[in-house]
Formats: C-alpha cells, structure tokens, sequence
C-alpha cells in the first residue's frame, strides 16, 4: 500500500506569496536605482524563503542582481547555496569563500559559522569527506561560541553526515541525536527533516529497514509541510531505498518514480543522478539488466558533471554488477577497477569493501579462487572497523563458500561459526538458514573422517 501523502497544507499562503512578490519587485526596483542597502536586506530576507522552497534558479538570479552592487557576503552566500543545490558545486565554493572572506573582515562569527558549514557540505558532496569534516569542526565552536544553536545543530548534523558516510555508524548517530533537539528548539523544521533522515540512512544500512521507514516518513511529512522540495525527493529516495532492502520492488520503483521530477524540478543534477541509480538499482534486482544499464548510464555523465566522485564509484560499481549478471565478468570487472581507486580517493571505506567484494565476485565467477579469496580478505577488516555487521556477514559467507568449494572444510566451517555468532548478535533474518547450513557442513565434515 503506498504510504498516504501528508495531510497538512504547505505553510505558504496566498497572502505571504503575494507579500515575498512586492518584496521581489522593491527589490528590482532598488537595484535599478543604486541602492545597495536596500537591495542588500530585502534580497536576503526573499531569498532565504525561496531556499527554502527550492527556488535556486530565482535565488541565483536575484543574488547575482544584489552582486551587481557590489560585494555582499549575504548575496555570495545565498548564491553559493543555490549553485550547490542545482550540481554546480566548484561554482558553489568560489560563492562561499567570497562570503567567509567578507564574514571575517566584519567580524562576523555566526556568518562565518554558517559559512563554514556550507563549505563542508559542497565538499562533502564532492566526495572529499576529510576535507568537510575539517570545516564542519571549524563550524561547531564558532556556533557555540556566538550561542547559534541553529549553525550547532547543523554543524553536528553535518559531523554525523560524514562519520556515516566513512562507515562509523555509532559515531554518526550519536551527532544526529545531539542536533535533533536542538533543531526542534530553535524551530528549524527543514533541518528537523533532514536528520531524521540521516538517522533513518542510519538505520536503512544496519539492516534496520522498519525503523528506517519510521524515521523517513516523519522527514517526509515535515518537508511537505515547509514545501521543502528538494528534501522531500531525498526523503522520497530514501524511502524507496528502504522498501528496496525488503525486497518490496514496486513500493521501491513507486517513491524512485516520484523523486525523480523533483530533482529534475529544482534543478538538483547530483540527486537527479542518485535517483537514477536507484531506480536502475530496481531493475537489476528485477533482471532486467538492459533497464538497469540505461539508467546508469544515465546517472554517470551527471556524477561526472557536477564532480561527484563517490557518485562516480558507486555508478561505477552499479554498471559493474549489471554486467557480472548479464555474465559479461571481465566488463563488470573493468568498471570495478574503476570505481575501486575514485572509493579510496574520497575516503569512502564502505565503498571501497563493496567494490573489493564485487571484484572478488567476479574472480570467483571466473574460476580464480585465490584472487577472489585476496580481494574479500582485503574486505573483510574495513567492514569490521566500520561496526558493519551486516557487511561482515556477507564477506565471511563469500570465503566459507570457496573454502567448502575447494574442500576445505575446517576454514568453511570455521567462517560459519562467525557468521552465525554475528548473526544472534544483530538479530538478523538469515540466523535460521545460516545455522541450518553450518550444522550440515558439520555433518559433512564428520562423514569425510569416518573410517572407510
């Protein structure tokens, strides 16, 4: 059943669109007349609502209007974030750097606060997770320092960002849970939103799904409600991924479905590429491979395009698998090769064991045991520092296989026992049948030494 769409209206009334129209048109007006000041504050106060309603394409123009009068760190930084949110992210960081400049001539330490977590998070989307983090914790004791409890929340949001993208999920989440209250104090609704859907992201990649869902559809309603569009496409995403880890592939293609004219509406280039990740992700599931392969061939021009290398990895890797199911190994195996270097390059340590197991996944399928064997072994501990459980199984599963293939009983047997202790440890749904095929190698293993 699809889940039912927010009851609530959007809180822009006629009333305020009408009054955000004249502010507009007061400021055209200024700006035709030389009037920085004037042009300067109203220019600000409009485009901050237009942020938050996805309006890039008329906040970059009324910015670059304002810009017309001369250097604002304001006009910068609105720009800065309307040319981040459409995939022009280089563009986006010359706008910032503009503005923490002018922010720190004046003194102005919340605006530089907020800077510095805009610039984290055009780095963050450029894959460079070091280099965000860097800014984000330059962020968080200016915040607190001027008493913005708005730029900390957003800086330990951001903070947590990272750490789940580097795979710490204990570290992530515990930043989320510090921002949350926060956000909810201070009545940043649209940043309420996109923690929650952090902490569902959270969730979706322990294995979580339910719990996931429960976190994504609170996102979901709160960015209908703040008519947030481009939050409500990466809600609509993560949505549609969850249902895609409980093998409900409709419910997945339906929200993926939804999220893409969105992203193309607000003109967002990386998640427009994202989408179509996830919808081709649908169709491989689904055996379609050629369907797949269109939409990922879609999304690598746009990662490419708007310089996301994880993107790129995982786009990469996606097209890699659709071949190793068509049985094309030594095509899945070059776009493997490929996304393995860009995964280290941004410090990606979950993509780089998924590409290190998709390779060895093609040398087991060409017959190669020993290379696949090397490249799980080189999976197996980045899952095991990142507390990826999940991922940890699946490794160990791949290397009993090939033990029990090559004969090896003990080493099969020996991998199983992790297997089926990590497997009680989180409560996983495969316990059952794990614990079924250990006992049977047991019983393998103990004909195999019965006298003859």
């Amino acid at each position: 059943m699809e889940d039912p769409e927010p009851s609530r209206a959007r809180p822009l009334t006629v009333a305020a669109t009408t009054t955000i129209a004249r502010q507009a048109e007061v400021h055209r007006l200024a700006v035709v007349g030389r009037e920085p000041e004037i042009a300067r504050s109203i220019g600000t106060r409009v485009c901050r609502v237009w942020l938050r309603t996805s309006r890039f394409a008329a906040v970059e123009a009324m910015a670059t209007a304002t810009l017309t009068l001369g250097p604002d760190a304001g006009a910068f930084y609105d720009r800065g974030w309307a040319r981040s949110a459409t995939g022009r992210p280089w563009s986006a960081l010359e706008d910032f750097e503009q503005a923490l400049a002018l922010h720190q001539q004046a003194g102005d330490r919340a605006g530089e606060a907020a800077t510095l977590n805009n610039i984290g998070q055009t780095y963050h989307r450029l894959g460079d997770r070091q280099r965000a983090l860097d800014h984000y914790q330059q962020a968080l004791p200016i915040a607190r320092e001027v008493g913005s409890r708005a730029g900390e929340a957003g800086a330990l949001s951001n903070i947590g960002g990272v750490y789940h993208g580097l795979g710490d999920r204990q570290r992530a989440l515990d930043h989320f849970h510090q921002a949350l209250p926060i956000l909810r104090e201070v009545g940043d609704r649209a940043g309420e939103a996109t923690t929650l859907n952090n902490i569902g992201g959270v969730y979706d990649r322990l294995g979580d799904q339910q719990r996931a869902l429960d976190y994504y559809r609170q996102a979901r309603t709160i960015a209908w409600e703040v008519g947030d569009r481009a939050g409500e496409a990466t809600t609509l995403n993560s949505i549609g991924h969850a249902y895609h880890g409980l093998g409900e592939w409709q419910q997945a293609l339906g929200h993926f479905h939804q999220a893409l004219p969105i992203a193309r509406e607000v003109g967002d280039r990386a998640g427009e590429a994202g989408t179509l990740n996830n919808i081709g992700g649908v169709y491989d599931r689904l055996g379609d491979q050629q369907k797949a392969l269109d939409h990922y061939y879609q999304a690598l021009p746009i990662a490419r395009e708007v310089g996301d290398r994880a993107g790129e990895a995982t786009t990469l890797n996606n097209i890699g698998h659709a071949y190793h199911r068509l049985g094309n190994r030594q095509r899945a195996l070059d776009h493997y090769h490929q996304a393995l270097p860009i995964a280290r390059e941004v410090g990606d340590r979950i993509g780089e064991a998924t590409t290190l197991n998709n390779i060895g996944h093609a040398y087991h399928a060409l017959g190669d045991r020993q290379k696949a064997l090397d490249h799980y072994r080189q999976a197996l501990p980045i899952h095991r520092e990142a507390g990826n459980s999940a991922g940890e199984i699946h490794i160990r599963y791949n290397i009993a296989m090939i033990h029990h293939a090559g004969g090896d009983l003990d080493q099969a047997i020996q991998e199983f026992e992790h297997i089926v202790e990590l497997e009680r440890q989180v409560d996983h749904p495969n316990l059952e049948d794990d614990t079924a095929i250990l006992e049977h190698f047991r019983r393998e293993h103990a004909e195999t030494r019965k006298p003859t």
